[in-house]
């Protein structure tokens, strides 16, 4: 069964609320990490929390939001055996999850729009990982943890 984390900052918050929202319709367990309201935070600590999360294999996968995704995708992906790539079209995400076997998702709350972050998320959560020679792209991505 699949069990999401979810977090955000301050930018991300509304969005983070919206997507909440949508994972409830889809029947998606997920656990909100924080933030819990638009008071300036510091985005590394709450996307630290969610990645660290589905690095403990308690969580499927995450979904962390702030402004741009930006922030949020560098401070998770310093997470060892976290993939988090920040996706603001379908194809990104689609692709992200065939071919990099990415396990958070990054959105920008100023960058899309409530209805396309779903479109994303919904991509994001059905792709299923194609293997094959990707599974060794992923070895060497891992080979350059530390």
């Amino acid at each position: 069964m699949m069990k999401v984390a979810v977090a955000s900052d301050h930018g991300g918050y509304k969005l983070k609320e919206e997507i909440k929202v949508y994972l409830e319709e889809l029947s998606i367990e997920y656990k909100d990490f924080g933030c819990h309201n638009e008071e300036s935070v510091d985005y590394p600590e709450y996307a630290a929390i969610a990645a660290k999360a589905v690095a403990s294999e308690e969580y499927t996968c995450g979904i962390i939001i702030c402004g741009t995704g930006i922030g949020v995708s560098i401070a998770a992906n310093k997470i060892k055996g976290i993939r988090a790539a920040n996706c603001h079209d379908c194809f990104s995400a689609q692709a992200t999850r065939e071919h990099n076997d990415a396990n958070v998702l990054t959105l920008g709350e100023r960058v899309v729009g409530p209805g396309l972050a779903k479109m994303i998320v919904k991509i994001f959560l059905e792709t299923e990982f194609q293997g094959g020679r990707h599974q060794r792209r992923i070895g060497q991505i891992t080979e350059l943890e530390m």
